[in-house]
């Protein structure tokens, strides 16, 4: 009896340990490559914890496709600085290494890819094309926040790191910026091969252009346990490139999965400082069918989960996840053309998904939110001026010929896509147990 009582118990573990958000494998059982910015070098072989190669970048372009990357912690930022790294196959790329690679942990041994202004190239962070099945992009930090141009005063709340978000061409001449590269952290260019993808465990923070977005099909494409915060545009864009896209939605033919889980989503900025167009935090695109569930998704300047592609209610499961302060709602759906919903977390009941339960509207006290920053985020305002002045010579002179008057106009907002402190982004991971981003095991 005693036997049978064991191994009922031990099979219970193992099914919550199958079910649970952590419990599949954070570190893989076999690694190929070593990689080191504080001790390695690029004439090193790479195939031992004692001989790393120095540049993720290099480990790449030695690997053969399924092979397994080991990244300790450090700084990042490509080879000589330039910016970004070019994958053109489906490795597997694990960060958050110590520094003799003998432990694991996302937050303890942050791995970070920061660029700076001053040398960064025009590309995504990391750009991934041709084949990709079998992608693995696990436990990094991507911090475009040294790489962006930042207004120092003009847009800037008090207690925040800096001013408002520059967009070129404009960028801060007193410092010598370049202008800010708009571009996304993580990019999967919609000419590849398709197949599986797996992100998870990873930062997105103070992305000029997407957290990830990416042209998918076939397989699944997941999204699971990262952190998203102060990213432009939207923080997950990835929208179907293979399946049939008739004249009639009801005709698409759908070309592949994406699962977004257990991830903590906040302060997605819109396209330009008016605050108009973009800010969402997850973007259901066409031709894929989706499954969003156990996250926090709140601060955006827009939507929470945009929903207007109109792509089949059918295809879409919304899902126990936690909604808070979405300027545009919860959720902006199109049930059809030339119309769109704002509609809050308390109102998804009526909404004819494949699945859509356990979704709550709710501020959660335990999240370690930069107040700073939340409190500027909460009274941003966008403003516009003209001054026109009818008495001048110029409008005079018009004015006699029967033209329009013309005036300058300014505008301002108080807040717009500021620098968010990387560091603060760990915290958030196991901030709230059992939804968004949670510790690594």
């Amino acid at each position: 009896m005693r036997l049978h009582r064991t191994a009922s118990i031990i099979i219970t573990f193992l099914v919550f340990i199958i079910l649970s958000p952590l419990g599949h494998a954070q570190t893989p059982g076999h690694i190929d490559w070593y990689v080191s910015i504080q001790k390695g070098k690029n004439k090193n072989d790479g195939k031992s914890p004692t001989t790393p190669l120095k540049n993720i970048d290099k480990a790449v372009k030695k690997a053969a496709p399924g092979d397994v990357i080991a990244v300790a912690e450090g700084v990042y930022a490509g080879t000589r600085g330039c910016g970004y790294i070019m994958c053109d196959k489906p490795v597997q790329l694990y960060g958050g290494y110590a520094l003799d690679f003998s432990s694991r942990d996302n937050v303890s041994h942050a791995t970070l890819f920061q660029p700076t202004n001053k040398k960064s190239q025009r590309k995504a962070f990391l750009l991934c094309e041709k084949n990709v099945d079998g992608l693995v992009i696990d436990g990094f930090v991507f911090d475009m926040g040294e790489r962006n141009s930042y207004a120092d005063k003009d847009g800037r709340p008090e207690g925040v790191e800096t001013g408002m978000l520059l967009l070129p061409p404009k960028k801060n001449r007193v410092k010598g910026d370049k202008a800010t590269v708009t571009e996304q952290c993580v990019y999967v260019r919609t000419n590849t091969k398709g197949g599986d993808v797996t992100i998870r465990n990873n930062v997105f923070v103070n992305g000029a252009k997407f957290g990830i977005q990416a042209g998918h099909k076939g397989g699944t494409f997941i999204v699971r346990n990262n952190v998203f915060v102060s990213n432009r545009m939207a923080a997950i864009e990835i929208f179907g490139t293979g399946g049939k896209k008739a004249p009639n939605p009801a005709n698409w033919e759908k070309d592949g999965h994406v699962e977004v889980a257990y991830n903590t989503i906040l302060f997605t900025w819109s396209r330009l400082k008016d605050f108009q167009d973009m800010g969402y935090g997850v973007r259901v695109m066409t031709k894929l069918s989706y499954d969003i569930h156990h996250n926090i998704i709140g601060g955006n300047i827009m939507a929470g989960v945009d929903n207007s592609r109109f792509n089949k209610d059918e295809w879409l499961k919304l899902d126990n996840n936690i909604f808070f302060v979405n300027k545009g709602g919860d959720l902006e759906y199109s049930p059809e053309s030339n119309t769109k919903e704002l509609i809050n977390a308390d109102e998804f009941e009526d909404l004819e998904f494949a699945s859509v339960e356990g979704n709550r509207s709710m501020i959660p006290k335990e999240l370690p939110v930069d107040k700073n920053y939340l409190q500027g985020y909460l009274s941003a305002r966008y403003s516009e001026q003209t001054d026109l002045d009818r008495d001048s010579p110029a409008n005079q002179w018009r004015s006699m010929l029967g033209l329009n008057l013309q005036g300058k106009m300014s505008s301002k907002a108080t807040m717009y896509g500021n620098r968010y402190p990387w560091k603060n982004t760990l915290e958030l991971f196991g901030a709230v147990p059992g939804c968004g981003a949670q510790r690594m095991r």
